[in-house]
């Protein structure tokens, strides 16, 4: 694109609109101009954008500090250069870019500053490398970072199938970590494939069923749900071990403030970690330190660099749970929130519109 300004002119992109607290159903499909980059950004073709849980928050009104609405959601994307902003570095063009941006990334086309762009390793399928963005990024934090969990180590993984949760899996196994997951029966021999030992999430004593396999407990767990289930998560804890909370599920479809559960968990945590048994609690947050501009890309440039690479060498499998074209995005939310699926719903390029062909919505 050698005048992305002329351009823009005549071309249009697509983009999904969230217009308010609605149904899946109530996603908005638009088109408008394509946008021209500015100085220290980039135009990004998007060729993949997944469908996390922070999306089935906001279209509830209940993601922490979500954007007033209408706003494109879009959590990461994953995608290619077509045009950098005046003095941009050209070398930039037609290369391919990972991206976290919490929302805008359900758009073919996006303006994503240069500085954010964290490549992706030659051959490596967009869709694939999407699935890894947020939930590498998470996984990898939690795991070494935080619970600095060892070999030799078990760890307790809340919904092993998902798409944080199936990550966590196989680079806590990679670790040399015993994994204890729990999921539903029919996605059990998936997360056993992955190397954990699956419970029926359903179990009526989930605590005497991971006491069996571990009987003084696990040096980790790390739980999406929160809630009042988060207790339960604390006492399986042996003395030393870490609690990773990174969600509020079981409020997803809750009553009133959007920010209350989240104050409510961080509170009780921070009360726990007062206690004098030796455990610790956290509060995972993948923007805590971006008031840190610099510092805080350095480390998602590396965290993410070292799970792309996995995934490039096959140390690490990604969990592709569907593909579907971008105006399909009702379809994907709703997938996304059936509960049926492993891994994580990727939203792809329209046929039509974006000049890619767009892959089949079944499941991998």
């Amino acid at each position: 694109m050698n005048d992305p300004r002329q351009a823009s002119d005549r071309a249009l992109m697509t983009e999904v609109v969230l217009p308010g607290i609605v149904e899946p159903a109530g996603l908005q499909v638009r088109q408008r101009p394509v946008p021209v980059p500015g100085p220290e950004q980039v135009l990004l073709v998007m060729e993949a954008s997944g469908v996390s849980f922070a999306e089935q928050q906001m279209r509830r009104g209940k993601y922490y500090d979500q954007p007033p609405y209408p706003f494109t959601p879009g959590y990461d994307v994953v995608g290619t250069v077509a045009a950098v902003g005046a003095g941009g570095d050209t070398a930039l063009v037609g290369r391919r870019f990972a991206v976290l941006t919490k929302t805008g990334g359900w758009a073919s086309h996006l303006l994503v500053p240069a500085a954010e762009l964290v490549e992706v390793p030659a051959g490596v399928d967009a869709g694939q490398a999407e699935t890894l963005v947020v939930n590498g990024i998470t996984a990898m934090r939690m795991l070494h970072r935080i619970a600095r969990v060892k070999s030799g180590q078990t760890v307790f993984v809340l919904g092993a199938n998902g798409g944080v949760g199936s990550t966590l899996v196989q680079l806590a196994r990679r670790a040399g970590a015993r994994v204890i997951g729990t999921a539903s029966l029919r996605h059990q021999e998936t997360v056993r494939e992955l190397g954990a030992i699956p419970i029926d999430y359903r179990t009526p004593d989930l605590t005497a069923e991971v006491r069996k396999i571990a009987p003084d407990g696990v040096d980790a767990v790390f739980d999406h749900i929160g809630g009042e289930g988060i207790v339960a998560s604390f006492g399986l804890l042996a003395p030393g071990g870490t609690l990773v909370s990174y969600g509020t599920a079981s409020t997803r479809d809750a009553q009133g403030s959007s920010k209350l559960p989240v104050l409510k968990l961080i509170a009780r945590l921070q009360l726990w970690n007062a206690l004098p048994n030796g455990k610790s609690a956290h509060f995972f947050n993948i923007w805590a330190g971006k008031r840190r501009a610099d510092a805080f890309q350095a480390r998602l440039d590396a965290d993410l660099t070292e799970v792309l690479t996995l995934l490039a060498d096959g140390a690490v499998k990604p969990q592709v749970a569907a593909r579907l074209p971008l105006s399909q995005a009702a379809e994907a939310m709703t997938l996304a929130e059936s509960g049926t699926v492993t891994g994580k719903v990727v939203l792809v390029p329209d046929t039509a519109q974006d000049g890619h062909a767009a892959p089949s919505g079944n499941p991998e």
